[in-house]
């Protein structure tokens, strides 16, 4: 199969073979060496997460074609074609999902080299309408932020002298006061650290913020906004239990490591064991149950900032 709707099942690599449609008869033939390099480089221009959401989509897409029996040269480049599929998950999917697999499709074609000939007035307006239609029932109810209160409840349940829980409470402090998302400061499976991706010791340094006040910073490797160069987050000490910098001493103190180790990585009886995101989510569902705090999610660490900041500045 030689279009560009070969390899839709390789569900979140993004990574099919790229198809080059002549315009030029001067244009020079590409080995399918060069075209396999470019297919690495420019997917690496996508974070993982964001290729795994990608996948998703082109596999739901390719199941569609399949069971309306659309032929391959109808599927890419796309056209009427895709207006019919986002309507047609209409009520099964959310409009936020299919505002991501149309984004995806999109940078598919861009991969392969094909024209994108979707206008966007009446692309964008399918999520929407989507979202519009979709019942009550089939929304998330809102997430409870985070708050000091919380961290200080959190505190008050863990063990900080216990390796997994100091570096848990380390974990959610850092998170949260330099705003961060978890699944920056932790890793998805214990087999995929990459210290150029995933934080580590040394990537913690202290400095001063714009009015020359200490802060503790933190470089990201990468990010869902910086893959490639990262970012730099930071926070400053605080004055209660929720306190940032104590909890991180304190993870030091109990997970000692070497500057190469995981950042938040601690001490399992057979060695090191990464901090797992699937870990901390945990831990905050048990702790949210124990105090009757009602959704209180992962994502919930990072969405209290607005709330706290306009709090914080009123007093």
């Amino acid at each position: 199969m030689t279009d560009c709707t070969s390899g839709y099942h390789q569900v979140g690599t993004v990574s099919a073979r790229r198809t080059v449609t002549a315009v030029d008869t001067h244009d020079l033939t590409i080995s399918d060496t060069q075209l396999n390099r470019i297919l690495i480089v420019m997917g690496a221009s996508w974070a993982l997460s964001t290729k795994e959401t990608y996948g998703a989509g082109l596999l739901v897409f390719q199941v569609y074609c399949d069971s309306h029996q659309i032929q391959e040269n109808q599927r890419c480049p796309i056209s009427s074609t895709l207006l019919a599929f986002l309507s047609s998950c209409t009520g099964a999917y959310s409009g936020s999902s299919l505002g991501n697999y149309a984004t995806g499709l999109k940078a598919w074609h861009l991969l392969h080299g094909y024209p994108w000939l979707e206008r966007t007035n009446e692309l964008k307006a399918i999520p929407d309408g989507a979202t519009a239609l979709a019942p009550p029932s089939s929304k998330r109810a809102k997430r409870n932020p985070f708050t000091p209160a919380i961290l200080i409840s959190m505190h008050e349940q863990l063990d900080i002298n216990d390796p997994k829980d100091a570096a848990i409470f380390a974990c959610i402090t850092a998170a949260f006061y330099s705003v961060a998302r978890l699944g920056e400061l932790t890793v998805p499976a214990l087999k995929d650290f990459d210290p150029a991706r995933h934080i580590t010791c040394g990537n913690v340094s202290e400095g001063q913020d714009c009015n020359l006040l200490p802060v503790t910073i933190f470089h990201l490797p990468s990010t869902k906004s910086s893959p490639i160069k990262g970012e730099d987050a930071y926070w400053a000490a605080q004055e209660d239990l929720s306190d940032p910098k104590a909890a991180l001493t304190n993870h030091l103190r109990v997970n000692a490591a070497e500057n190469s180790a995981h950042l938040f990585a601690w001490k399992h009886p057979k060695g090191l064991c990464l901090l797992l995101k699937k870990e901390v989510i945990k831990h905050i569902t048990t702790i949210a149950s124990i105090a009757h705090i009602p959704n209180l999610k992962g994502h919930s660490v990072r969405i209290h900032w607005n709330t706290f900041r306009v709090a914080y500045y009123s007093t």
